[in-house]
């Protein structure tokens, strides 16, 4: 029995996710009915992450233990034949067998790209969530510093899934601005694109999609920076602002030991 790693990268759009569901076509069944065609049997593919329906991934991480004998670029050429165009696995390295792609984490990175423009992007529609008015960035900015560093992060918390503690420890959180394209085509011409990117050793269930959400209306100027400070000293989710869309959202990278 060998296990492997395997780094994938994927478009969300319609998927229901990385999760196996009862209904809707997911990432890890995907792999797993891939797998089952080289290996002759079922196989569990175990993911980093479990992305929500919507969200995509540039280096999505996954273990699997199997018998099949292929040598590992034999086996990603074969699996990338039985895949879907828009899941690609990108490299597949033998691992010890103790390695698990969600338990031997340590560190996660995710990227949020938003676009501020008077008309949205037909080719950017699915990677990017649009916004018609400016952001104040430099606002934007000082709070997402102020992730930075070991919080209770409730206040970002979506209900439906059950964890131990809701405190995490966020080791990078910034926001960069700059003009271009996501794709090929910049039709939108020098309108600003922004991108958020967090670090850290865990995510609670679409909290990064919450605070992005809650970025967002401080550069509306819905709400002050300093609010940030207050929803990670004791906040509740009402208090935070909306979740973002999904498509905006990228798992960019999985770090282990």
């Amino acid at each position: 029995m060998r296990t492997l790693k395997l780094t994938i990268a994927y478009d969300g759009s319609r998927f229901v996710g990385w999760q196996r569901q009862a209904a809707g076509e997911s990432i890890q069944a995907l792999l797993e009915r891939a797998f089952e065609s080289l290996e002759g049997r079922p196989v569990t593919v175990h993911g980093a992450g479990r992305t929500d329906a919507g969200v995509h991934a540039l280096a999505q991480v996954a273990s699997v233990a199997v018998d099949v004998a292929h040598d590992t670029d034999t086996l990603q050429r074969a699996l990338n034949a039985h895949l879907p165009n828009d899941i690609r696995i990108r490299a597949i390295d033998e691992v010890p067998s103790d390695f698990h792609a969600r338990f031997s984490a340590r560190r996660k990175t995710y990227r949020y790209l938003l676009r501020t423009a008077p008309f949205e992007s037909p080719f950017e529609r699915r990677f990017v969530w649009h916004i018609r008015e400016p952001l104040d960035v430099p606002q934007m900015q000082r709070a997402a510093a102020t992730i930075c560093g070991t919080h209770d992060f409730a206040a970002f918390r979506s209900a439906g899934s059950s964890v131990r503690t809701t405190t995490r420890t966020i080791f990078a959180s910034g926001i960069d601005a700059q003009t271009g394209s996501v794709g090929p085509f910049d039709v939108i011409g020098g309108a600003s694109l922004l991108a958020y990117e967090i670090e850290g050793d865990g995510f609670l269930r679409h909290m990064v999609r919450a605070i992005v959400g809650t970025l967002v209306e401080i550069g509306r100027g819905w709400r002050d920076s300093e609010s940030m400070s207050l929803l990670l000293a004791g906040g509740v989710r009402a208090q935070a602002g909306a979740t973002a869309p999904p498509h905006g959202l990228y798992l960019v990278r999985v770090d282990y030991d």
